[in-house]
C-alpha cells in the first residue's frame, strides 16, 4: 500500500466511527472542516459499488497561506484532506498526504520548515486520536 508522500494508518474503528473521530478531532484543533466527500455514496448513485471510503477536506489559511506565500502551487494539494476506507479484508485505513512530501512536491525552500514540522505534527496526532482506541 506504499505511494510516494501518502501516510497510511489502520483504525482500530470501523469507518463511520472513524471519520466521526476524525471530524471532531479536527475540529478540537479548531480547524474548518471545509467539505465531507462520500465517495461510496456517489458510487451507488450511478449504479456502482465502492466499499466505504469518505473524504475529509480540512484546515485553516493560518497554515495554508504561508506555504502558499512560498509556492503558490501548493494550493492545489491545499487544504488538506484525509481519507477514511475500508478494504476488502473488513479493515478500515485513514490515509493522508505528508506534509514533507508537500513540501518537496511544490519545491518550498527552508523558510517553510517550521510551518510544515507543525502541520506534519498535527497531522499526526489528529490521525493517531481518529484511529487509536480510546
Amino acid at each position: 500500500m506504499a505511494a510516494d508522500g501518502l501516510i497510511t494508518i489502520r483504525s482500530n474503528h470501523g469507518p463511520k466511527d472513524t471519520m466521526s473521530r476524525l471530524e471532531a478531532e479536527v475540529k478540537a484543533k479548531d480547524l474548518a472542516v471545509f467539505a465531507r466527500i462520500d465517495h461510496a455514496a456517489g458510487a451507488a448513485e450511478v449504479g456502482l459499488s465502492l466499499h466505504p471510503t469518505a473524504l475529509l477536506i480540512f484546515g485553516n489559511a493560518r497554515g495554508g497561506t504561508p506555504l502558499m506565500q512560498s509556492m503558490q502551487t501548493i494550493g492545489i494539494d491545499l487544504p488538506l484532506k484525509a481519507l477514511i476506507w475500508r478494504d476488502v479484508s473488513g479493515n478500515t485505513w485513514l490515509s493522508y498526504n505528508d506534509p514533507s512530501w508537500l513540501a518537496k512536491r511544490h519545491g518550498l525552500g527552508h523558510e517553510a520548515d517550521a510551518t510544515v514540522s507543525a502541520m506534519a505534527a498535527a497531522l499526526r496526532a489528529i490521525a493517531s486520536a481518529a484511529t487509536e482506541s480510546p
